[in-house]
């Protein structure tokens, strides 16, 4: 692959005054922490960005659809209507190296990847297609930040159980959780012989719609719902103003040291991590493999004297968009604290996606700087 010269990310003015409202580090505590006597804060603070230009209207959709066949919401492709207006599952799927190999990430529309306690990392994997996966895992707890992810696109959630700051914002009624320590154990989770405790917690296709079922959970999307992004039409390619050149981003977590390579016959970013490429071992060894990449600085800070983190998807932020080996700048704001999060260029456009699959990572504003892009 042909490479430019590198140069480090840089987010400028805007992302100095971000790191100025970055929190400082707590103690380390176990998950079984019990509540504390006063709830801790989930709103934003106070924004130092420029307003962000009025969202731009989507435009009617003009083509004519095929038979039986309807827009993704998940990667704007023709998908059919009984899984495109079926509801995506997302599952919690951890990834320190005790948890290698990850399965089941291969099939993911979209992919979320967060920072945890100390240097781990794990992901939120949206499933709209998920009727003949063998296995998804190793399934790991929530937190807070992924109640709020996951309901960007209106999933059926499921992950083995969560710090005790996320317990309200899952249990508050914003979220169909299928939650492997309240009693869905037995039937929506099973265990993989040759893991560990506590990485041996994985799903299937079977289980995952038996688990549906058996909860009475909707598979239709709410009626106001329109979807997250918006995508391309067939045949064009999204606007990039001021776009430089991405060959190889380097994300810049620590624990597993991901980074993407770009491939101008295909037109997609291989990832990478731990040192080789990122492989679905579950689907015979795939590299995965994505068309579009966000990443997206938020603030932070941590519960009380705890580790645990409280990051900030809520209010507004930088990042950039990355596609078609070009990479842009943006800024982000969210529709509320359970609403969609919006990308914006520097021309104050939402930005439309490439059609395809994508990959998003949660960028802490301190560790921006870590980020490479060639």
């Amino acid at each position: 692959m042909k490479k430019t010269g590198k140069r480090w990310l840089k987010s400028g003015i805007a992302l100095i005054l971000i790191l100025i409202l970055a929190a400082g580090c707590g103690k380390k505590a176990e998950e079984t922490t019990e509540a504390p006597t006063e709830p801790a804060t989930t709103k934003a603070p106070p924004a130092t960005l420029a307003p962000a230009t009025t969202q731009a209207e989507t435009e009617p959709e003009t083509e004519a659809a095929p038979d039986g066949m309807v827009r993704s919401y998940l990667t704007g492709q023709w998908v059919p209507e009984e899984i495109g207006r079926r509801r995506p599952v997302s599952v919690i799927i951890s990834n320190v190296l005790a948890a290698q190999p990850t399965y089941g990430l291969s099939h993911a529309d979209v992919v979320y990847e967060t920072p945890g306690e100390a240097s781990a990392v794990r992901f939120v994997a949206f499933f709209e297609q998920y009727d003949d996966i063998k296995e998804i895992g190793s399934v790991r707890s929530a937190r807070t930040y992924h109640a709020f992810i996951q309901k960007e696109f209106e999933s059926i959630f499921f992950h083995y159980g969560q710090c005790e700051y996320a317990r309200p914002y899952l249990e508050g009624g914003q979220c169909d959780c299928v939650n492997g320590v309240t009693g869905a154990s037995e039937w929506a989770y099973h265990s993989m012989d040759d893991r560990e405790a506590p990485h041996h917690h994985f799903t299937n296709s079977e289980e995952i719609k038996y688990a549906i079922d058996k909860l009475g959970y909707s598979t239709a999307y709410p009626e106001n719902y329109t979807g997250h992004y918006q995508f391309v039409e067939d045949g064009e390619s999204p606007s990039m103003p001021g776009a430089t050149p991405a060959n190889k981003i380097t994300v810049g977590y620590v624990s597993n040291k991901p980074w993407f390579e770009y491939n101008a016959e295909d037109g997609l970013y291989y990832r990478y991590q731990f040192e080789e490429p990122h492989v679905d071992v579950g689907n015979d060894d795939v590299q995965l493999t994505y068309k579009n990449i966000i990443l997206q600085v938020c603030n932070y800070e941590h519960y009380f004297d705890t580790d645990y983190l409280n990051i900030f998807m809520q209010g507004e932020g930088v990042g950039q968009y990355i596609t078609d080996g070009q990479v842009i700048p943006v800024t982000w704001r969210k529709d509320g604290e359970w609403g969609v999060t919006h990308y914006y260029d520097s021309e104050g456009n939402e930005i439309k996606l490439n059609q395809g699959r994508t990959w998003v990572c949660i960028v802490r504003t301190e560790r921006a700087n870590r980020v490479e892009i060639e």
